[in-house]
């Protein structure tokens, strides 16, 4: 039966509806769920007001927590407001960030940045995330941490982790940008709740589902996530493989292969392939396990 163009254009509006209706029922139940589990967090960055919790944002760019943590110490005792922070050089700064990434710029930074409030924003932090990005080195997301824990403005910070796990459990459609992570999460929960969600998958993400290992076994939501349904799927693992006869099996086929083809299958993510007939049910004979590999979400 032909629709027609209009008619199209109102089944596509209609099922957009629907997915964003289901996600938001599955952000409900994983959100509870993580709250149950994780509880109520904050940020692990070590701080005891809105300048101290800028300057450790800016530092933790590209950079852990823990490691912010072991500098800032000392740091602050040398600059304990942003006051003495802007009549330092980055010169005086860089020493004592030496061990965090990327020391020079941060220390360039810093130095700019904390300037830049006293002339600004008469020594004040700002609280809004448009006055938060105006500060060298503060850029989207270090605004919105600041703004969301310093100030509790709704703000939904997408790093990493966030980037990851909304991905790999299915929050998110076809979302490739932290931008993008951002909208759709923002859209599936009340401004009010934004900041606890940040939180909540920064904790999952850093502590269970790690990007190299995620603890799928035991996670509490499992039966709700879109990549663990996924590895559920995959091939089982082959036993009585002859790695003397090849590298890889293929299994549609039966016979053994030293060197694979490479292809794209529907998700974009890159399968060994069977160079004779083009198969992805490869299996490595070594092991007996399935080359098979998942979409995953990395920025």
């Amino acid at each position: 039966m032909y629709l027609g163009v209009k008619n199209i254009l109102q089944l596509t509006v209609k099922l957009q509806k629907l997915s964003k209706k289901r996600r938001a029922e599955l952000a409900a139940t994983v959100f509870d769920r993580l709250r149950s589990e994780i509880g109520t967090q904050t940020t692990e960055l070590q701080h005891i007001n809105p300048y101290e919790l800028l300057v450790a944002t800016i530092l933790s760019a590209q950079c852990t927590d823990e490691r912010v943590n072991l500098v800032t110490p000392a740091l602050f005792e040398k600059f304990p407001t942003v006051m003495e922070m802007s009549t330092a050089s980055a010169d005086d700064i860089f020493p004592f960030i030496r061990s965090i990434s990327f020391p020079n710029n941060k220390a360039k930074n810093l130095a700019k940045m904390a300037r830049q409030v006293v002339k600004n924003f008469d020594g004040r932090i700002p609280r809004t995330v448009k006055e938060l990005e105006s500060l060298a080195g503060a850029g989207h997301k270090t605004a919105q941490v600041v703004a969301g824990v310093a100030f509790g403005e709704p703000t939904l910070a997408v790093d990493t982790h966030v980037f990851r796990v909304a991905n790999r459990i299915g929050l998110t459609r076809h979302a490739r940008t932290p931008q993008a992570v951002e909208s759709q999460l923002k859209s599936l929960a009340p401004p009010e709740e934004w900041t606890d969600i940040h939180h909540l998958l920064i904790f999952h993400g850093r502590y269970h589902c790690t990007a190299r290992s995620p603890g799928c076994d035991t996670c509490v939501i499992n039966n709700v996530c879109d990549y663990a349904r996924r590895l559920t799927r995959l091939p089982k693992d082959r036993s009585g493989l002859d790695a003397s006869r090849g590298r890889f099996f293929c299994a549609t086929r039966g016979h053994y292969f030293d060197e694979a083809d490479s292809v794209s299958d529907r998700y974009g993510t890159d399968q060994i392939s069977c160079p004779r007939c083009g198969s992805m049910n490869i299996f490595r004979s070594s092991s007996g396990r399935t080359t098979r590999r998942i979409k995953d979400y990395r920025v």
